[in-house]
């Protein structure tokens, strides 16, 4: 009896600290890209080229995949529905700064549901060279915010995005579509 009470104080215990943890995170990568910005912002403002580059896409290749609008506009919807790893959810293009920024509103249903923002700007170091950034952030509401209590969120996350963003340079510099 006295283990169950320990077990049941230590889960109200991690459910208390929840209440006062924090309950959103903000990551960034940047990479540099031999091209000329505007060439590489029209390369990033159409969805659909992910396909070719973000390790998210790739860990399922048979995933449905439906598309609502014109893309590279603003209003346009990526879903997905793939498996356990892919998840499901849908991308929107909410605002473009032609040749600076693409803002990307990402609503995930699978494998839980939340919301997290994922912009991309570009910014010219010279005529031919170009910085990208592509970001994440999001705000957990209680409960689910625990999950940052056990979860490094830079890591885990920085590393699919500099992975895709590697990705994304070899395609730009070289024409070469790479795989995970």
């Amino acid at each position: 009896m006295n283990i169950l009470l320990i077990i049941v104080l230590l889960i109200v215990l991690v459910f208390i600290i929840g209440l006062f943890s924090k309950k959103s995170y903000a990551i960034q990568r940047d990479i540099i890209v031999d091209k000329p910005k505007q060439d590489v912002f029209n390369y990033l403002k159409f969805l659909k080229n992910q396909d070719h580059y973000s390790k998210w896409v790739m860990t399922d290749p048979n995933m449905k995949k439906t598309f609502t609008g014109t893309d590279g506009t603003v209003g346009f919807i990526y879903a997905w529905n793939g498996n356990k790893k892919a998840g499901e959810g849908e991308q929107e293009i909410t605002n473009i700064v032609e040749g600076e920024k693409l803002d990307i509103e990402v609503r995930f249903v699978r494998p839980f549901a939340g919301l997290a923002q994922t912009p991309f700007t570009t910014t010219a170091l010279s005529p031919h060279q170009t910085k990208v950034t592509w970001g994440a952030s999001s705000t957990l509401k209680y409960p689910m915010n625990l999950m940052l209590l056990f979860m490094n969120m830079e890591k885990m996350l920085g590393k699919d995005i500099e992975i895709s963003l590697v990705n994304m340079k070899n395609i730009l510099e070289e024409g070469v579509i790479t795989s995970l």
